[in-house]
């Protein structure tokens, strides 16, 4: 096995640790462990270890500290597992997966704020039987799990992949959850084997997801299921930055309004103003005081918005203006009492229009069936001015 590079990046929003791996699949991750064997365990918070992936892990419990030395010093490889509850202190085998990783410590590193992180790189997968230690560490008998992984020229697998590697190049460019750097190790890591259980440690998935992936026997059933998820996971990133997007150029516009308007206020004070303003603050004064529903007050506030968009000697503007005059002027929430008296109407008819006899005739008859019904709704009728 030969590492090109290791990089020692924890920071947040990237891969954390980018090696390539030219080697063969079959024998790549060997162990002198057999299966039966008593390994220390390490148990891991929401994280999971991948055979061929490096793993930063930072080690708090004295007890994962005792082991993490001890197995740096005897150059031992350890079992590493991830509890099933992320709370527990000390953990027992109902509290961890079954399925974990042979671990070799690569490096142990003592960082300045006083913590100690790990180095860790996955091995072999394993099946933990039982606990068969508690004290100093934890201590159990594991099962070795063999990898069944497709011929090297398995076009198909080999097409699975790549498509794999496309999708996970697509979700780093649409999501902000992953940095932009990060598609550079996937463009550097040339084998199917470390790819695939590369993008699987290194996507934002939660830990089940990752422990189903990592059950997978076949390589290939488990780059299928890690395709599928891929998928998922780029449709809702590039959903997201469509919306944040969408979003931006809002606000981008209505900065733009505001510098506008700024400057049309600007270029009129050195104009000596004009009554705009002062109209545009009676406007809005008298609106505060009316007894407007919130749609009406909505409608308003969005012409008036239009007027002061609009220069004073545009002929848009005095249009705008006796619209927003007429809607102040208007009787809201004034009413009258209906006077349905076929006499009295039939002489203020009289009085006020001559000839027209169908249409008195017709009025009123409708007020004849509004006075008997009292429900129907009564039509706005105009009788000022000529007709038409």
């Amino acid at each position: 096995m030969k590492d090109k590079y290791l990089m020692e990046d924890v920071g947040e929003n990237t891969f954390s640790l980018i090696t390539d791996y030219d080697g063969n699949d079959e024998h790549a991750f060997d162990v002198n462990i057999k299966s039966g064997e008593v390994l220390p365990i390490l148990p891991l918070r929401n994280m999971v270890l991948f055979p061929g992936v490096f793993l930063p892990v930072t080690v708090g419990r004295k007890s994962s500290l005792k082991l993490v030395r001890e197995a740096e010093k005897k150059n031992k490889d350890i079992a590493v597992v991830c509890q099933r509850a992320a709370q527990v202190d000390e953990p027992g085998i109902n509290d961890l997966h079954n399925i974990g990783t042979i671990g070799r410590i690569v490096r142990v590193l003592e960082m300045p704020d006083q913590t100690t992180t790990v180095i860790l790189q996955g091995m072999k997968r394993l099946n933990l039987k039982e606990i068969t230690e508690t004290k100093p560490y934890l201590k159990g008998e594991v099962e070795l799990l063999e990898e069944d992984v497709p011929e090297k020229n398995d076009k198909e697998f080999q097409a699975l992949v790549e498509t794999c590697k496309d999708l996970t190049m697509r979700f780093i460019k649409s999501s902000d959850i992953m940095h932009q750097d990060s598609s550079f190790a996937i463009k550097n890591i040339n084998n199917h084997m470390f790819l695939v259980n590369f993008i699987c440690s290194n996507l934002p998935l939660n830990k089940d997801k990752k422990i189903e992936l990592l059950n997978f026997q076949s390589l290939r059933e488990r780059t299928y299921h890690l395709l599928e998820i891929l998928n998922q996971e780029v449709q809702l990133a590039e959903i997201k930055a469509s919306i944040q997007l969408r979003a931006r150029e809002d606000i981008d516009q209505q900065q733009r309004e505001y510098f506008l308007q700024q400057q049309i206020k600007t270029i009129q004070d050195e104009l000596g103003g004009s009554g705009q303003e002062q109209e545009i603050e009676e406007l809005r004064k008298r609106a505060s005081k009316m007894k407007w529903n919130a749609e009406v007050r909505e409608v308003f506030i969005k012409e008036l918005a239009k007027l002061e968009r609009t220069h004073s000697q545009s002929p848009d503007y005095s249009v705008q203006l006796n619209y927003l005059q007429t809607l102040l002027n208007l009787p809201w929430g004034v009413y009258t009492t209906d006077n349905l008296n076929l006499k009295n109407a039939e002489k203020i008819l009289n009085k006020d229009h001559y000839g027209l006899e169908k249409v008195k005739e017709r009025i009123l008859e409708h007020l004849a069936v509004l006075k008997l019904k009292n429900d129907m709704k009564s039509p706005i009728i105009c009788l000022y001015g000529p007709p038409g």
